[in-house]
């Protein structure tokens, strides 16, 4: 069966309350539950939140003490993946008997990555996608992904990958995951301007693919009281302002956008009109050049050591004390 509906969740974070999140998370799996998505898409950092407008004590060459209050507090609002909160989530995508994509801040040691996480209706846990490159200002908190998280799952709703914000902007990202056959692209993001719109546009009509954009809405009051953001501390200031959209491989636009509200946004699609919109162009198949052009990924994930099971296995050396 071709038809589908297939939603995206325009939502906020309660900032460094993860617990309160997860809570706000699963009224809205409850309402998209009852409009009969079979797939719905969070947008970026949900679960750990976009500390928008913090500067995390940091200027050129110099980082304050209270910017390192500010990452220990962020990094004890992020999840483990696996974990407790993974767990939790898989409950809502199974609950909705239908599949989930959400971003979330994940935390890894010491070091906090944004990710995008695929749940299956059983709830399963079927991967992840780290941000390959953050952006700006998050580059002094989020580590980069690498070639071994750019998954493109097979699924019996079609094939479901992700890419976060102005990850969309690398050619060759979009290139690897054309080759992969993507058909639901998830844009999860907290790019509220009108550009967004025009790239994701882009992306349906290059790719020929359906893209699922979700934005976060956000105001002032989603965050704490003790939350120095440039933008001041009006609660009703909006710090995202949405623009969550559903577009056709043809490149128009059948959901959305919306603004300055929360929303659950849904569309009814047909995924045959991926293999119409590729009559004409095929980036991956007959309008690709490999005689030409040729893209290489390495896939390996990169770990900052390594050692060998003998090294590993090895009892430790004994010291004589005189």
């Amino acid at each position: 069966m071709s038809q589908r509906r297939v939603a995206v969740i325009q939502a906020g974070t309660s900032l460094f309350d993860t617990p309160r999140t997860l809570d706000r998370m699963e009224a809205h799996c409850d309402a998209a539950t009852a409009q009969g998505v079979e797939l719905a898409v969070f947008p970026e950092a949900y679960v750990g939140g976009y500390p928008k407008g913090l500067s995390f004590g940091a200027v050129l060459g110099s980082r304050f003490p209270e910017g390192r209050e500010d990452y220990l507090r962020y990094w004890k609002s992020a999840i483990d993946v696996p974990g407790a909160e993974t767990a939790r989530i898989g409950s809502f995508a199974a609950k909705m008997k239908a599949h989930l994509v959400v971003g979330v801040i994940e935390r890894d040691g010491a070091t906090l990555y944004c990710t995008a996480l695929f749940f299956g209706p059983d709830g399963t846990l079927l991967g992840k996608h780290r941000k390959l490159m953050p952006t700006g200002t998050e580059r002094l908190v989020w580590g980069q992904g690498d070639g071994s998280t750019i998954p493109v799952f097979e699924t019996d709703i079609g094939r479901i990958g992700a890419a976060i914000c102005w990850e969309n902007y690398m050619p060759d990202l979009r290139q690897s995951m054309y080759v992969r056959g993507i058909n639901l692209w998830c844009a999860p993001t907290v790019d509220e301007r009108d550009i967004w719109q025009a790239s994701m546009r882009h992306i349906a009509y290059e790719g020929r693919t359906f893209v699922l954009s979700a934005c976060q809405y956000m105001t002032r009051a989603d965050a704490p009281e003790e939350y120095a953001c440039h933008q001041g501390n009006n609660p009703d200031t909006v710090l995202i302002r949405g623009g969550s959209v559903i577009v056709s491989p043809l490149g128009e636009i059948i959901a959305g956008p919306i603004y300055d509200r929360e929303a659950i946004i849904t569309a009814d699609i047909d995924l045959d009109d991926v293999i119409r919109g590729k009559y004409d162009l095929d980036v991956a198949g007959h309008y690709a050049r490999p005689d030409i052009f040729s893209l290489q990924v390495n896939n390996a994930c990169q770990n900052p050591a390594s050692f060998s099971a003998q090294e590993i296995d090895a009892p430790l050396p004994t010291m004589k004390i005189e």
